[in-house]
């Protein structure tokens, strides 16, 4: 299982909605963490800034966002998580994560209950995609500090689009990659009925279909604009076209934390808050050469 699988499963689904319901009208309260064990439920806030650390749990292989590096995490996720440890004044730790089957599963895991077997929680999640949605349904969570903007993308061969990149309707004639069961997998399997079928490359990772772009295997790969822009040479150029019938093509991404720790919530909000207002979020992107897209606060 990927881990843009996770992400973009729940936008698919939410994508391709009709229209929204009032905010949280026809949701039922969810059973809240009962009679766990306190290392089931993750640290208090105070508990935290004694014992002078913060874990992050984070995506692995999720370049640009978080990755490992010679031993190193890096990426801009690892960069976030830093800026809000530095703010608490407490060391940054980050625990690499595999995603699951969707996003339901990755917070039971690592935000609120933790695995089944030998399980655990982490004390805050970064790279959670925020939608009232989600805030209605899973209350054991608290979505908070959003810090970015991701939208849909579609990276193309200069070469081959001189005259400008490519909509959707172009790969009923020109090959394209995606990342297998993403959102851009099931926008590209809709668009014409069907029609653009032959011509989709899936491939294990969109990072995996960048590399089929460079090399020369497709004319373009559709996918969340940073993990294309990261894979990007000076062949290749990226733009955001129209996706008709696709309700939604951007979100924002924040953190996830135990809905028992609130305080914490409040004060991983105010951290990065004060980050994206003095610039040091967006000179990160910057830094990476990626596109800084604003969250949706």
């Amino acid at each position: 299982m990927t881990r843009l699988f996770a992400l973009t499963s729940l936008m698919a689904g939410l994508a391709f909605a009709g229209p929204a319901l009032a905010r949280c009208e026809d949701y039922v309260p969810q059973p809240k963490p009962q009679n766990t064990f306190a290392q089931d439920i993750g640290r208090e806030f105070d508990r935290i800034i004694d014992e002078g650390w913060i874990e992050f749990a984070v995506y692995e292989d999720f370049a640009p966002w978080s990755v490992e590096t010679g031993g190193q995490p890096v990426g801009i996720d690892i960069e976030i998580g830093r800026i809000i440890a530095d703010d608490l004044g407490v060391e940054a730790r980050f625990r690499f994560v595999q995603a699951g089957e969707n996003l339901d599963t990755d917070l039971m895991n690592y935000v609120w209950k933790g695995a089944v077997v030998n399980g655990r929680v982490s004390d805050v999640m970064l790279h959670a995609p925020y939608d009232s949605e989600l805030t209605c349904r899973i209350e054991q969570v608290v979505f908070t500090g959003q810090y970015a903007g991701e939208e849909l993308a579609i990276a193309f061969d200069r070469a081959a689009y001189p005259d400008g990149g490519p909509t959707p309707a172009y790969f009923r004639y020109d090959t394209v990659a995606v990342e297998n069961d993403s959102l851009s997998d099931f926008y590209l399997a809709s668009v014409g009925r069907g029609a653009v079928g032959d011509k989709v490359h899936r491939f294990p990772t969109t990072e995996a279909a960048m590399t089929a772009l460079v090399g020369g295997e497709v004319m373009a790969a559709m996918g969340p604009r940073a993990v294309l822009e990261a894979g990007l040479t000076e062949a290749q150029d990226i733009h955001v076209p129209p996706y008709p019938g696709l309700v939604r093509s951007s979100w924002t991404v924040g953190v996830a934390i135990n809905h028992q720790h609130r305080d914490l919530g409040y004060a991983v909000d105010y951290a990065i808050e004060k980050a994206l207002e003095d610039g040091r979020i967006e000179a990160l992107f910057e830094a990476h050469g990626l596109t800084f897209l604003p969250p949706d606060r």
